[in-house]
Protein backbone atom coordinates (compact mmCIF):
# COMPACT_ATOMS: atom_id res chain seq x y z
CA UNK A 1 0.00 0.00 0.00
CA UNK A 2 1.35 3.40 -0.99
CA UNK A 3 2.34 5.55 1.98
CA UNK A 4 0.38 8.79 2.21
CA UNK A 5 2.45 11.97 2.08
CA UNK A 6 2.35 14.18 5.18
CA UNK A 7 0.15 17.24 4.83
CA UNK A 8 1.72 20.64 4.16
CA UNK A 9 0.17 21.84 7.41
CA UNK A 10 1.97 19.15 9.38
CA UNK A 11 5.29 19.83 7.64
CA UNK A 12 4.99 23.54 8.34
CA UNK A 13 4.18 23.06 12.04
CA UNK A 14 7.03 20.60 12.51
CA UNK A 15 9.66 22.86 10.94
CA UNK A 16 8.64 26.47 11.57
CA UNK A 17 11.51 28.32 13.23
CA UNK A 18 9.30 31.06 14.71
CA UNK A 19 5.69 30.69 15.92
CA UNK A 20 3.17 32.46 13.72
CA UNK A 21 -0.61 32.74 13.79
CA UNK A 22 -1.93 29.78 11.82
CA UNK A 23 -5.52 29.33 10.62
CA UNK A 24 -7.79 27.36 12.92
CA UNK A 25 -9.41 25.69 9.93
CA UNK A 26 -7.20 22.88 8.62
CA UNK A 27 -8.43 23.19 5.02
CA UNK A 28 -7.70 26.92 5.01
CA UNK A 29 -4.26 26.28 6.49
CA UNK A 30 -3.43 23.70 3.85
CA UNK A 31 -4.79 25.92 1.07
CA UNK A 32 -2.66 28.92 2.08
CA UNK A 33 0.51 26.84 2.02
CA UNK A 34 -0.33 25.24 -1.33
CA UNK A 35 -1.12 28.66 -2.83
CA UNK A 36 2.27 29.92 -1.63
CA UNK A 37 3.98 26.99 -3.34
CA UNK A 38 2.05 27.60 -6.56
CA UNK A 39 2.88 31.33 -6.49
CA UNK A 40 6.55 30.48 -6.04
CA UNK A 41 6.49 27.87 -8.80
CA UNK A 42 4.66 29.96 -11.43
CA UNK A 43 7.66 32.09 -12.54
CA UNK A 44 9.80 28.95 -12.94
CA UNK A 45 7.82 26.33 -14.89
CA UNK A 46 11.10 24.69 -15.91
CA UNK A 47 12.14 24.08 -12.29
CA UNK A 48 10.37 21.21 -10.53
CA UNK A 49 10.21 21.41 -6.74
CA UNK A 50 7.70 19.58 -4.61
CA UNK A 51 5.30 21.47 -2.36
CA UNK A 52 6.54 19.46 0.62
CA UNK A 53 10.17 20.50 0.13
CA UNK A 54 9.24 24.14 -0.45
CA UNK A 55 6.98 24.41 2.60
CA UNK A 56 9.59 22.85 4.87
CA UNK A 57 12.23 25.25 3.51
CA UNK A 58 9.90 28.24 3.95
CA UNK A 59 9.02 27.26 7.53
CA UNK A 60 12.67 26.96 8.49
CA UNK A 61 13.39 30.51 7.30
CA UNK A 62 10.81 32.44 9.25
CA UNK A 63 12.61 35.17 11.18
CA UNK A 64 11.85 37.02 14.39
CA UNK A 65 9.98 39.73 12.48
CA UNK A 66 7.28 37.15 11.70
CA UNK A 67 6.66 36.14 15.31
CA UNK A 68 2.96 36.11 16.11
CA UNK A 69 1.91 37.44 12.69
CA UNK A 70 -0.98 35.75 10.85
CA UNK A 71 0.28 33.20 8.35
CA UNK A 72 -1.49 34.93 5.45
CA UNK A 73 0.37 38.18 6.19
CA UNK A 74 3.70 36.37 6.52
CA UNK A 75 3.25 34.68 3.15
CA UNK A 76 2.11 37.91 1.51
CA UNK A 77 5.31 39.67 2.59
CA UNK A 78 7.58 37.04 1.07
CA UNK A 79 9.06 37.15 -2.43
CA UNK A 80 7.71 33.68 -3.04
CA UNK A 81 9.15 33.23 -6.53
CA UNK A 82 12.62 34.22 -5.34
CA UNK A 83 12.39 31.93 -2.32
CA UNK A 84 11.23 29.03 -4.50
CA UNK A 85 14.23 29.43 -6.83
CA UNK A 86 16.65 29.73 -3.90
CA UNK A 87 15.21 26.53 -2.41
CA UNK A 88 15.51 24.75 -5.75
CA UNK A 89 19.17 25.82 -6.13
CA UNK A 90 20.05 24.72 -2.61
CA UNK A 91 18.45 21.34 -3.29
CA UNK A 92 20.20 20.97 -6.65
CA UNK A 93 17.03 20.77 -8.72
CA UNK A 94 17.59 20.59 -12.52
CA UNK A 95 17.33 23.95 -14.25
CA UNK A 96 17.49 25.96 -11.03
CA UNK A 97 21.09 27.16 -11.30
CA UNK A 98 20.61 28.01 -14.98
CA UNK A 99 17.60 30.15 -14.02
CA UNK A 100 19.60 31.87 -11.27
CA UNK A 101 22.36 32.62 -13.75
CA UNK A 102 20.13 34.04 -16.50
CA UNK A 103 17.70 36.02 -14.34
CA UNK A 104 20.01 37.27 -11.58
CA UNK A 105 23.74 36.79 -12.08
CA UNK A 106 23.64 38.07 -15.67
CA UNK A 107 22.34 41.40 -14.35
CA UNK A 108 24.94 41.77 -11.62
CA UNK A 109 27.79 43.47 -13.58
CA UNK A 110 25.48 46.31 -14.65
CA UNK A 111 24.15 46.69 -11.11
CA UNK A 112 27.71 47.11 -9.83
CA UNK A 113 28.57 49.78 -12.38
CA UNK A 114 28.10 52.58 -9.84
CA UNK A 115 31.22 51.32 -8.01
CA UNK A 116 33.38 52.61 -10.88
CA UNK A 117 35.68 49.58 -10.78
CA UNK A 118 37.52 47.78 -13.59
CA UNK A 119 35.66 45.10 -15.60
CA UNK A 120 38.24 42.57 -14.40
CA UNK A 121 37.49 43.31 -10.74
CA UNK A 122 33.74 43.19 -11.36
CA UNK A 123 34.17 39.81 -13.06
CA UNK A 124 36.15 38.53 -10.07
CA UNK A 125 33.41 39.78 -7.74
CA UNK A 126 30.72 37.97 -9.74
CA UNK A 127 32.70 34.72 -9.67
CA UNK A 128 33.12 34.97 -5.91
CA UNK A 129 29.42 35.68 -5.51
CA UNK A 130 28.64 32.47 -7.41
CA UNK A 131 30.96 30.51 -5.12
CA UNK A 132 29.47 32.02 -1.97
CA UNK A 133 25.90 31.50 -3.17
CA UNK A 134 26.17 27.93 -4.40
CA UNK A 135 29.17 26.40 -2.62
CA UNK A 136 29.96 28.50 0.42
CA UNK A 137 33.33 29.11 2.05
CA UNK A 138 35.20 27.84 5.10
CA UNK A 139 32.72 25.02 5.45
CA UNK A 140 29.76 27.37 5.92
CA UNK A 141 27.65 25.89 3.13
CA UNK A 142 25.82 27.80 0.35
CA UNK A 143 25.00 31.37 1.38
CA UNK A 144 21.88 31.17 -0.77
CA UNK A 145 20.41 29.09 2.04
CA UNK A 146 20.51 32.23 4.22
CA UNK A 147 18.06 34.09 1.96
CA UNK A 148 14.71 34.23 3.77
CA UNK A 149 12.48 35.70 1.07
CA UNK A 150 12.23 39.10 2.77
CA UNK A 151 13.06 41.59 0.00
CA UNK A 152 14.05 40.74 -3.55
CA UNK A 153 16.69 38.10 -4.19
CA UNK A 154 18.42 40.34 -6.74
CA UNK A 155 18.90 43.14 -4.19
CA UNK A 156 20.08 40.61 -1.60
CA UNK A 157 22.69 39.26 -4.04
CA UNK A 158 23.79 42.80 -4.91
CA UNK A 159 24.42 43.60 -1.24
CA UNK A 160 26.65 40.52 -1.03
CA UNK A 161 28.48 41.58 -4.20
CA UNK A 162 29.12 45.11 -2.89
CA UNK A 163 30.59 43.70 0.33
CA UNK A 164 32.92 41.46 -1.67
CA UNK A 165 33.91 44.35 -3.95
CA UNK A 166 34.78 46.47 -0.92
CA UNK A 167 37.02 43.72 0.41
CA UNK A 168 38.72 43.20 -2.95
CA UNK A 169 39.07 46.80 -4.02
CA UNK A 170 39.49 48.71 -0.78
CA UNK A 171 37.67 51.96 -0.24
CA UNK A 172 35.62 52.77 -3.31
CA UNK A 173 35.16 56.44 -4.07
CA UNK A 174 31.87 57.04 -5.80
CA UNK A 175 31.69 60.37 -7.60
CA UNK A 176 28.65 62.59 -7.95
CA UNK A 177 28.62 64.47 -11.27
CA UNK A 178 28.61 68.25 -10.97
CA UNK A 179 25.48 68.60 -13.08
CA UNK A 180 23.55 66.28 -10.73
CA UNK A 181 24.23 68.54 -7.77
CA UNK A 182 23.27 71.55 -9.86
CA UNK A 183 19.95 69.89 -10.60
CA UNK A 184 19.42 69.25 -6.90
CA UNK A 185 19.96 72.91 -6.03
CA UNK A 186 17.79 74.18 -8.87
CA UNK A 187 15.00 71.83 -7.74
CA UNK A 188 14.78 73.44 -4.31
CA UNK A 189 11.65 75.52 -3.79
CA UNK A 190 12.00 79.24 -4.29
CA UNK A 191 12.11 81.14 -0.98
CA UNK A 192 8.94 83.04 -1.82
CA UNK A 193 8.80 86.80 -1.95
CA UNK A 194 12.01 87.31 0.01
CA UNK A 195 14.20 88.80 -2.71
CA UNK A 196 17.20 89.11 -0.37
CA UNK A 197 17.19 85.37 0.31
CA UNK A 198 16.98 84.61 -3.39
CA UNK A 199 19.96 86.85 -4.10
CA UNK A 200 21.96 85.10 -1.37
CA UNK A 201 21.03 81.68 -2.72
CA UNK A 202 22.05 82.63 -6.25
CA UNK A 203 25.27 84.27 -5.09
CA UNK A 204 26.41 81.19 -3.17
CA UNK A 205 24.98 78.51 -5.47
CA UNK A 206 28.41 77.37 -6.64
CA UNK A 207 29.86 77.31 -3.13
CA UNK A 208 26.92 75.33 -1.76
CA UNK A 209 27.16 72.87 -4.65
CA UNK A 210 30.85 72.32 -3.98
CA UNK A 211 30.36 71.96 -0.21
CA UNK A 212 27.58 69.41 -0.60
CA UNK A 213 29.63 67.47 -3.18
CA UNK A 214 32.55 67.24 -0.77
CA UNK A 215 30.35 66.24 2.17
CA UNK A 216 28.61 63.56 0.13
CA UNK A 217 31.95 62.18 -1.11
CA UNK A 218 33.15 61.81 2.49
CA UNK A 219 30.56 59.12 3.17
CA UNK A 220 31.75 55.53 2.94
CA UNK A 221 30.70 53.57 -0.13
CA UNK A 222 28.53 51.37 2.06
CA UNK A 223 26.63 54.37 3.45
CA UNK A 224 26.11 55.82 -0.04
CA UNK A 225 24.83 52.43 -1.18
CA UNK A 226 22.40 52.28 1.74
CA UNK A 227 21.09 55.76 0.91
CA UNK A 228 20.60 54.62 -2.69
CA UNK A 229 18.59 51.58 -1.55
CA UNK A 230 16.35 53.78 0.60
CA UNK A 231 15.84 56.77 -1.70
CA UNK A 232 15.88 55.12 -5.13
CA UNK A 233 15.01 51.46 -4.60
CA UNK A 234 12.37 52.63 -2.07
CA UNK A 235 13.28 49.82 0.32
CA UNK A 236 11.86 50.23 3.80
CA UNK A 237 14.13 50.08 6.82
CA UNK A 238 12.58 46.70 7.65
CA UNK A 239 13.47 45.32 4.20
CA UNK A 240 16.98 46.71 4.44
CA UNK A 241 17.38 45.19 7.89
CA UNK A 242 16.61 41.75 6.47
CA UNK A 243 19.18 42.29 3.70
CA UNK A 244 21.94 43.41 6.08
CA UNK A 245 21.04 40.99 8.92
CA UNK A 246 20.28 43.77 11.41
CA UNK A 247 17.09 45.09 12.97
CA UNK A 248 15.02 47.96 11.60
CA UNK A 249 16.19 50.46 14.23
CA UNK A 250 19.83 49.88 13.26
CA UNK A 251 19.06 50.73 9.63
CA UNK A 252 17.19 53.85 10.75
CA UNK A 253 20.28 54.95 12.67
CA UNK A 254 22.50 54.31 9.63
CA UNK A 255 20.32 56.49 7.41
CA UNK A 256 19.96 59.20 10.04
CA UNK A 257 23.72 59.38 10.59
CA UNK A 258 24.43 59.46 6.84
CA UNK A 259 21.99 62.34 6.27
CA UNK A 260 23.35 64.15 9.31
CA UNK A 261 26.91 63.71 8.05
CA UNK A 262 26.03 65.32 4.71
CA UNK A 263 24.18 68.14 6.45
CA UNK A 264 26.94 68.85 8.96
CA UNK A 265 29.70 68.47 6.38
CA UNK A 266 28.06 70.98 4.10
CA UNK A 267 27.36 73.40 6.93
CA UNK A 268 30.93 73.15 8.25
CA UNK A 269 32.43 73.98 4.88
CA UNK A 270 30.12 76.93 4.35
CA UNK A 271 30.91 78.20 7.84
CA UNK A 272 34.64 77.98 7.14
CA UNK A 273 34.29 79.87 3.89
CA UNK A 274 31.83 82.58 4.95
CA UNK A 275 32.19 82.89 8.72
CA UNK A 276 30.19 81.37 11.57
CA UNK A 277 28.27 84.52 12.44
CA UNK A 278 27.72 85.83 8.94
CA UNK A 279 24.15 87.06 8.51
CA UNK A 280 24.28 85.99 4.89
CA UNK A 281 25.44 82.51 5.86
CA UNK A 282 22.60 82.05 8.38
CA UNK A 283 20.04 83.25 5.83
CA UNK A 284 21.45 80.86 3.26
CA UNK A 285 21.46 77.97 5.68
CA UNK A 286 17.90 78.56 6.84
CA UNK A 287 16.80 78.60 3.20
CA UNK A 288 18.34 75.24 2.33
CA UNK A 289 18.46 73.17 5.53
CA UNK A 290 14.94 71.75 5.31
CA UNK A 291 15.52 70.52 1.77
CA UNK A 292 18.44 68.16 2.36
CA UNK A 293 16.53 64.89 2.01
CA UNK A 294 15.01 66.17 -1.23
CA UNK A 295 18.46 67.07 -2.52
CA UNK A 296 19.94 63.67 -1.63
CA UNK A 297 17.07 61.88 -3.32
CA UNK A 298 17.39 63.91 -6.50
CA UNK A 299 21.17 63.38 -6.65
CA UNK A 300 20.54 59.64 -6.81
CA UNK A 301 17.71 59.95 -9.33
CA UNK A 302 19.90 61.95 -11.69
CA UNK A 303 22.50 59.16 -11.52
CA UNK A 304 20.02 56.47 -12.57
Amino acid sequence: MEEKKPSLMRIFLEHMSVPVGVPADADDFESQLRCAWEAGRDPWPQVALSAEVFVRYLAQRLDSGCRGMPLALVLNQLSQGDLYLACACVHGMPGAIAALESHYMAKLPALLGFLKRSPMLIDDVCQLVRIHLLVGSNGSGPKLADYTGRGSLLSWIRVMAVRIALRLGGQIRETVPEENLTAAIVAMPEPGADTELELIRRRYRREFRRAMHEAFAELSSVRRYQLRLHFIERLSTTQMGAMFYVNQSTVSRWLKHARQAIREGTKRRLQERFGLFSKEFMSLWNAIESQFDLSISQIFREEE
